[in-house]
């Protein structure tokens, strides 16, 4: 198994939802890419972090 927190920030507003752009590690390929969050869930918040726990 193995963990990775991966930081998103703001980048636009849909009609029921907040999408973030992911903010890469330097030198890394992004793991999501965007990442679509229900606007009731997201608030106000500018950035958010999600952690990953892969299961092998």
């Amino acid at each position: 198994m193995s963990k990775v927190t991966i930081q998103f920030e703001y980048e636009k507003e849909t009609k029921n939802s907040v999408r973030y752009a992911e903010v890469p590690e330097d030198g890394k390929a992004p793991i999501v890419g965007s990442l679509y969050v229900q606007k009731w869930f997201a608030g106000n918040s500018k950035n958010i972090a999600i952690t990953i726990d892969k299961k092998d």
